[in-house]
């Protein structure tokens, strides 16, 4: 038996931009500037705003200010999930809004999967995408309760599209090890995450809009945004950050950067493929508390991702994907209780990544038209399609234009700031040690939902 407990590459920011290379820093802002609009971060949500409102309004003066490269954070380190899911839940949004706009934003999420992917293949951008939906497996009665859950919310919001399979029915999608039931959602395709934003940076150039690589920011206001190379002086400033907001001057409690960690393997032979299935192109995900989620790569390999060491004391931030091999070990017994007949496969890369985190764990998009600033994010790791939406909705505002967009449920969302350490940093571990309990008392024979997990639920807010 091979030793396979660790993997042969760690960090270098991710596997995805250590396939495709990383790019050095263009155009660092030259020294104190004026423009229309700034963005603050080059990633997706900043790249997607830059897009659409250079395509609404060519007349402005567009930068995007970016401390790395862009796609450097969660847009190139990502799952590579193209997913119409809503952070936060359908039903969460019904009280406090009226159906037919949740409906309405459950639409306009499935709508970016395709805009997405209708806007990588108008410019040329290969990222790899293919559609397959995604397969939520449940591997114990409680997740199975969950899943049946699932299907009767999914029977009041048929704009999901999704639906209850019987072991069967998942087998033949995916060969997950012990799985009891199912969910499938239509409305995902798998992509490689960095081909996607090094193609949209590309893109975004092309209209014209500067993006100043290398440029660290260090505080936002009104008007202006200080960096460690200048003062953009702008009408528009616009907050792009995501899990990198809590090192803004004045940001700390806004979003939590919660952690997020991925091991891929080694390519795997035929046969392997021919006893697991995946012939569909699913993503797929359990239906534990402490959930995990995979796709299969376009050269045969698997990248599985889930939380690891879930939050740093402080909000600080990785700054290259650096992990512990624990997390790395842990990852790989993930794979292994799904697909047992990967015992001996060997980890290529593993890397880490934050992303952003209300405390009401809701992603927003807001703009305020009095001061000129603006922000999207928050997403809780479900932004790869969200983005999208989000840039289209930060352009329709930033232009003046009132759309179906501007209108929708998330739109100016107001989350109370985190509690300040030490209670952030327990609160968050805490909140993980209850779900991971959970999902060892469910796993030894439990039928429903641990009542460990449902009292975390009410703590959190979640």
């Amino acid at each position: 038996m091979t030793e396979t407990t660790g993997a042969r590459t760690t960090g270098g920011v991710s596997y995805w931009w250590a396939d495709l290379g990383l790019p050095e820093p263009q155009d660092p802002l030259p020294g104190d500037v004026e423009a229309d609009v700034v963005i603050v971060g080059a990633g997706y949500t900043g790249l997607w705003t830059a897009y659409y409102l250079a395509g609404l309004r060519p007349d402005l003066d567009v930068r995007v200010v970016e401390q790395r490269f862009a796609g450097y954070g969660a847009s190139g380190r990502n799952g590579g999930w193209l997913s119409a899911s809503v952070t936060g839940g359908l039903d969460g949004y019904a009280r406090t809004h009226p159906r037919a706009d949740v409906a309405r934003f459950q639409l306009a999420m499935n709508d970016a999967v395709d805009e997405v992917i209708r806007v990588a293949e108008q410019h040329g951008i290969d990222a790899e995408v293919r559609r397959g939906g995604t397969l939520l497996v449940a591997r114990n009665a409680a997740q199975a309760g969950r899943a049946r859950q699932a299907a009767e919310t999914a029977e009041r919001w048929p704009e999901t599209g999704a639906r209850l399979l019987t072991a069967a029915e998942a087998d033949r999608r995916i060969r997950v090890a012990g799985t009891q039931a199912a969910i499938w959602e239509p409305h995902c395709a798998r992509i490689n995450p960095a081909r996607l934003a090094h193609g949209l940076a590309r893109v975004v150039r092309e209209r014209g809009v500067r993006i100043h690589e290398g440029t660290t920011v260090r505080s936002i206001a009104a008007g202006q945004v200080e960096t460690d190379r200048g003062t953009v002086r702008a009408r528009h400033v616009i907050r792009a950050t995501e899990g990198f907001t809590a090192g803004l001057a004045g940001e700390r409690r806004t979003w939590v950067p919660m952690n997020s960690s991925m091991i891929v393997t080694d390519p795997l032979p035929e046969e392997t493929w021919a006893g697991i299935g995946w012939a569909h192109h699913d993503t797929l995900e359990d239906l534990a508390h402490v959930y995990s989620y995979a796709q299969r790569t376009p050269d045969g390999r698997i990248a599985i991702g889930g939380r690891g060491n879930p939050y740093r004391f402080g909000s600080r931030t990785d700054l290259d994907g650096d992990i512990p091999d624990r997390t790395v070990q842990h990852l790989r017994g993930v794979l292994c209780s799904w697909f047992p007949q990967l015992a001996d496969v060997g980890i290529a890369h593993a890397w880490s990544g934050v992303l952003g985190v209300p405390r009401n764990w809701r992603a927003t998009v807001a703009y305020d038209a009095a001061s000129g600033r603006g922000w999207a994010g928050g997403y809780v790791g479900t932004g790869v399609t969200a983005t999208n939406l989000a840039g289209r909705t930060l352009a329709d505002l930033v232009a003046g234009e009132r759309t179906d967009r501007t209108t929708l449920p998330w739109v100016d969302q107001r989350a109370r700031p985190w509690e300040p350490e030490p209670l952030r940093w327990l609160g968050i571990h805490g909140l993980y040690r209850a779900y991971g309990l959970a999902d060892r008392l469910e796993a030894r024979g439990g039928r429903r939902t641990s009542w460990v997990a449902t009292l975390a639920n009410r703590v959190s807010g979640r």
